[in-house]
């Protein structure tokens, strides 16, 4: 018999990186018996060794919980742990749509930042109710008053009864369930109406096939029932029904309220389009419910492998990765200098750089990346259209092009105060335009217009370099603007490398192309011939370094004698460089690619 929708609470945990999410997912998983002592280790819900490691969520994660409560009444909760950057928000967005309630997490020592409110504003468009729990109270650094004024100004909510706890240490646990049971409303919904179930997300289980992760709306949903795709249109025949607790236990049905899984013997994770609405085949809704928006590909680049017999394997390997993770996109490219790979789009630069990792871990894969490129809108001369450039290797002839659209996001960045002159100016120096500059406390807040281009190099990186790791970012994006930009193209030995070449603006092309060359002249071993290394706009040469030749002494050899004779030698050995010069190839190790690609603003 399923539990009375009286008895559901249906709740994500929200907050920024590092304030405590999953340590306060462990303590409630622990306190009702969701595991054995014995069975518990820390960050339960964070199954991935990189999410372990790091300390990050990357897939948000449900698990069922029951609870006796103080008024002695049984209730079932659904929890979802959510990540906390801004590459993952999607994932955010996706639990949030399943749920009635959230805790919103505070550090108390490091305040409000800017993802809590990211992910805030995305619970209140879905009319939660919101419960504060201002965590790490035991710290020495804690400022609870001062954490509670902030959540009222900067967010508007009431804190004044936000619940107080150390998530590390187990205090207020109980007092955070009892805030899950009081003030998060009970899910609606009817049983006897035509099944509807929102598709919350899908990964791939090397046994069971797809498993989906559904919130039923309305209806029931049983073993062996036959269910229509209503965006795909697909039927399929249910196998098993369950939830996670957080161990898989099975069920004979999940009814309106409930979140759970099943499975349906699909083998493409491809044909679970996530925000689909599940229906009965023979008994369907009448309309769809409003699902997802899809998501889009933010941040482009290229991977190889560093092997080139290795590209069936990393075909494989991105396949099997992409059934878990439908957010990123990939079709194959081949590049003169790095041979065949693939063009990849990510959400964001951590997303790029956590496929990178699990590729290398789980797939035992050497890899290099090409520099991160977004998407440019180029529009054609002559009303010949508009096209979207993924790769800078692929930019039409200049004279073809009428203008060309950059991406614009708006950033919003916390920081104390004492760092704001040098974010300001990081911000000036990306071509950013200020929109705002308020204050809150001791804290500011910092809104800025930003191309997108100049944020997914290392802007992230130095942002945190420069606050000492204090600031916090979170962006939204905001259209295309018209930019002057170029294609930078690398030349080695007169010969243009497509892996290295970029798009940049004008006006910060010559610093970007000089930084390259004088990178890759610290990079390129010496050859015995002498070669020039060259950023070049179209014909125009911006910049140029020069590996000297490595010298071999020809007249050692030579003991006394005549000078006319070690000069014989010597002509002898400048025609053999010149000749060697026209025919000899530039071999350029693989580190230096990788590292001329990390470039940064040394």
């Amino acid at each position: 018999m399923s539990t009375p929708l009286s008895k559901i609470r249906n709740f994500s945990i929200i907050a920024h990186i590092d304030h405590g999410k999953s340590t306060l997912a462990d303590r409630l998983i622990q306190r009702t018996g969701g595991l054995t002592d014995r069975e518990m280790t820390a960050q339960v819900l964070d199954n991935m060794d990189i999410e372990k490691e790091r300390g990050i969520t990357i897939k948000a994660q449900t698990v069922r919980l029951d609870y006796t409560a103080k008024d002695g009444e049984t209730y079932t909760l659904n929890l979802m742990d959510t990540p906390g950057h801004v590459d993952f928000a999607y994932e955010v967005s996706r639990s949030l749509a399943a749920c009635e309630g959230a805790l919103l997490v505070v550090d108390a020592a490091q305040g409000v930042e800017a993802q809590t409110l990211a992910n805030v504003y995305q619970s209140i468009e879905h009319d939660h109710e919101i419960v504060p729990v201002i965590n790490k109270i035991d710290l020495p650094a804690a400022e609870v008053e001062k954490v509670k004024a902030e959540i009222e100004e900067i967010i508007g909510l009431d804190a004044s009864n936000a619940v107080l706890t150390s998530a590390k240490s187990g205090i207020g646990i109980e007092d955070v369930l009892e805030a899950v049971v009081t003030r998060i409303p009970p899910p609606k919904g009817d049983r006897d109406a035509p099944l509807k179930a929102m598709l919350v997300d899908s990964w791939y289980d090397p046994y069971l096939g797809v498993v989906i992760l559904i919130r039923v709306v309305a209806g029931v949903l049983k073993k062996g029932q036959q269910i229509k795709f209503m965006q795909t249109g697909t039927l399929h025949l249910v196998d098993r029904v369950g939830c996670m607790r957080p161990k898989i236990e099975q069920l004979e049905e999940l009814s309106a309220g409930e979140i759970g899984f099943i499975t349906a013997q699909i083998k493409e994770v491809a044909q679970t389009r996530v925000g689909d609405t599940i229906t009965d085949a023979k008994r369907p809704a009448a309309e769809a419910l409003p699902g997802f928006k899809e998501v889009q590909p933010v941040v482009f680049c290229g991977l190889f492998p560093v092997d080139a017999n290795d590209f069936e394997k990393l075909r494989e390997s991105i396949s099997k990765l992409r059934l878990n993770d439908a957010s990123f996109s990939f079709e194959t490219e081949s590049s003169a200098a790095l041979g065949f790979g693939f063009r990849c789009g990510f959400l964001g630069l951590l997303h790029l750089e956590i496929i990178q990792e699990r590729l290398t871990r789980e797939y035992d894969l050497d890899l290099i990346t090409t520099a991160p490129s977004v998407i440019y809108n180029i529009q054609l001369a002559h009303n010949r259209g508009t096209i979207q450039l993924h790769n800078p290797a692929d930019m039409p002839d200049p004279s073809a092009i009428a203008q060309i659209d950059e991406p614009w996001i708006k950033a919003v960045i916390y920081c104390p105060d004492e760092y704001l002159g040098s974010i300001l100016k990081l911000c000036q120096d990306r071509r950013g335009i200020q929109t705002n500059l308020t204050y809150v406390g001791g804290r500011a807040q910092v809104t800025y217009e930003l191309p997108l281009n100049e944020v997914v190099f290392d802007f992230y990186d130095r942002l945190k370099s420069i606050s000492r790791g204090y600031a916090s970012f979170d962006y939204t994006q905001i259209g295309h603007r018209e930019g002057d930009l170029v294609k930078m193209n690398i030349m080695v030995n007169g010969e243009a490398v497509d892996a290295l070449s970029m798009i940049v603006h004008r006006g910060t092309a010559e610093a970007r192309g000089r930084g390259m060359c004088e990178r890759l002249k610290d990079l390129i071993p010496r050859h015995l011939f002498k070669i020039p290394i060259q950023a070049a706009i179209g014909g125009k040469v911006i910049a140029r370094e020069t590996i000297a030749a490595m010298r071999k002494d020809v007249t050692a050899k030579c003991y006394g004698g005549d000078a006319s004779r070690k000069r014989k030698l010597l002509d002898k050995q400048k025609k053999g460089k010149a000749r060697m010069r026209e025919y000899g190839s530039v071999s350029i190790p693989q580190e230096a690619f990788i590292a001329a690609l990390r470039m940064g603003e040394e």
